[in-house]
């Protein structure tokens, strides 16, 4: 399978807490297209799941309207249907556990504090750390959901459908990034008036 370099349309996933939307974003800069996070797609406001239609109405028009290339982050292929194989490559962020679990407490609890919005007025809450349901912690759909997502992806690899880069440490993602040349400066006409384009990705 012949994959271009650098990729113009790449996935990005891996467990939460892995980092994928900060990753994604560094990625998106890197290639000088535009990015997109999946939980945006198919959170709607209050926590409510968009619907499936809908969200996938959403999608398409970004990828249609991103024919240089880009990248989205999030693993919502398998339970609501994304992108198939549409991808140049997926980027599958494969960190250890415990760096895993360490970064999406520090993360909800900073969220918690700081009552950070994420979609749609979406905000997490910090009484969601002693809920026992998974569907309602995220520290606690992290940690079950670790293994099933690491055989998840690694059924995908084996399938060969896409290519799938495995990226074992935060180390190792950053020499990837470097490796990939970077997108030229774009120097805007004087004439062209700004467009801000910022849109407002389970977890």
């Amino acid at each position: 399978m012949t994959t271009p370099w650098p990729p113009r349309r790449v996935r990005v996933v891996g467990t939460s807490g892995a980092g994928k939307t900060t990753f994604a974003r560094a990625l998106a800069r890197r290639l000088g297209v535009p990015h997109r996070e999946l939980d945006a797609v198919f959170w709607g406001p209050g926590w409510q799941l968009r619907d499936r239609d809908e969200a996938q109405g959403v999608l398409r028009a970004f990828l249609a309207g991103s024919p240089g290339g880009w990248v989205v982050d999030g693993n919502w292929n398998s339970r609501r249907g994304a992108l198939g194989d549409d991808a140049d490559v997926v980027v599958w962020l494969d960190f250890p556990r415990p760096l895993v679990m360490a970064r999406v407490v520090r993360r909800t609890v900073g969220r918690g504090l700081l009552r950070r919005e994420l979609w749609h007025g979406n905000r997490e809450q910090l009484r969601s750390l002693v809920r026992r349901d998974p569907e309602e912690n995220i520290v606690l759909w992290a940690w079950t959901s670790f293994a099933r997502t690491r055989e998840a992806y690694t059924a995908e690899a084996a399938r060969g459908t896409v290519p799938v880069v495995r990226l074992r440490s935060p180390r190792q993602a950053r020499r990837w990034l470097a490796s990939l040349p970077a997108a030229a400066p774009v120097l805007a006409s004087r004439a062209a008036p700004p467009s801000p384009d910022r849109d407002p990705a389970p977890r």
